[in-house]
């Protein structure tokens, strides 16, 4: 034991042997850390890859996707290397997949992160609206996607007839806010984008109702969206209106007029007969049904249309005009006459 601690003691002593002992232990530990390192990186991990071509816009299924062996050190830090991050998802707008081509992090993205993910959110039986706005009609870009808003309408100058203001929609949900180049307003944080359109998805009669009030700019009619819940109060030169007194401006100025042959004896089309004389009266006679079954209106000289829920109206004349009579059905069918007063003759006149 003596002789140990002696040899041992005196080891110690010589610091030729204590350095050349440290640098064997360090080559030792490089040695056996670098091996473990390349084992690591030659190690072969397996690899998600495409199994055929994959074209833009396509959602990726398990039978575009295959597992194969790869290096881990031949792999970039933007390869996805999980088929659970791959599957389901869809290939990018700019991007195609080559057979064989592993996948990486800006060709695979979300369904919602597609440039008309809008599109796919339309619901079965709707028609997608484009609905012009701008940074003032959007709040200052506080209605997004996702956001419910009401559709306003307003009729009138304020100077030649009183304005109407009223609800024609409500409780629509925004499913893309877009600048004027298509670009989602909010998909890049980075960037401040002016809103140009409004995308959501309508029943096609309300679609309908909608485009026909677009066209009316030049009757004073302004759409705009207000958020869902918000109250809007007019001031005193503005007349609150119903919803229905909107439809029924909007169908008695863009009405479906039917080219009627007399041989065609429509049941629901109006008829109309005057009088003669100083005062015109002219008679609309409409048929039974007025008071619930069906939405029964007139216009006289362009103006507001009027609700009739009787068989017959007299609608009185002092010279020349015009005069619109309109039987609309549940669906949204519109039985309409157009006539010139006074009449040419007192039958039934279509145009």
């Amino acid at each position: 034991m003596n002789n140990l601690a002696a040899s041992a003691k005196k080891f110690l002593k010589n610091k030729n042997m204590i350095t050349i002992v440290g640098v064997v232990i360090i080559l030792i530990l490089l040695y056996f850390g670098y091996s473990t390192q390349i084992n690591r990186a030659v190690e072969p991990i397996k690899i998600p890859v495409a199994t055929q071509t994959i074209q833009p816009r396509t959602e990726i299924t398990n039978d575009m996707v295959q597992t194969i062996d790869m290096p881990s050190i031949s792999l970039s830090d933007n390869v996805i290397r999980s088929t659970s991050q791959i599957v389901g998802k869809y290939s990018n707008v700019n991007s195609v997949i080559p057979e064989g081509s592993m996948f990486y992090t800006d060709t695979v993205v979300e369904a919602d992160e597609l440039p008309d993910a809008a599109f796919s959110k339309v619901k079965a039986g709707e028609v997608a609206y484009n609905f012009p706005v701008d940074m003032e009609s959007t709040y200052g870009n506080a209605i997004m996607p996702g956001n419910m808003i009401d559709i306003y309408m307003k009729i009138g100058d304020g100077q030649d007839e009183k304005i109407m203001l009223g609800k024609l929609i409500e409780n629509i949900e925004v499913l893309a806010i877009k600048d004027s180049s298509g670009r989602a307003v909010f998909e890049d944080t980075d960037d401040t984008r002016s809103p140009s359109m409004m995308i959501f998805g309508l029943e096609p009669e309300l679609y309908l109702m909608l485009k026909k009030a677009s066209y009316m700019s030049s009757l004073g009619v302004e759409l705009y969206p207000v958020p869902h819940g918000m109250s809007v109060e007019g001031e005193e030169t503005v007349t609150q209106v119903s919803t229905q007194q909107l439809v029924d401006y909007i169908d008695a100025h863009s009405v479906n007029i039917p080219i009627v042959d007399e041989s065609d004896n429509d049941p629901l089309l109006p008829t109309v007969k005057e009088t003669g004389g100083a005062k015109n009266t002219v008679t609309i006679t409409y048929p039974e049904g007025c008071n619930g079954k069906y939405t029964c209106t007139y216009v006289k000289d362009g103006g507001k249309s009027q609700r009739v829920t009787k068989t017959t109206q007299n609608v009185e004349y002092t010279g020349e005009g015009t005069l619109i009579a309109t039987v609309q059905e549940e669906n949204g069918t519109a039985h309409s006459i157009t006539v010139n007063i006074p009449l040419a003759n007192s039958t039934n006149m279509g145009s």
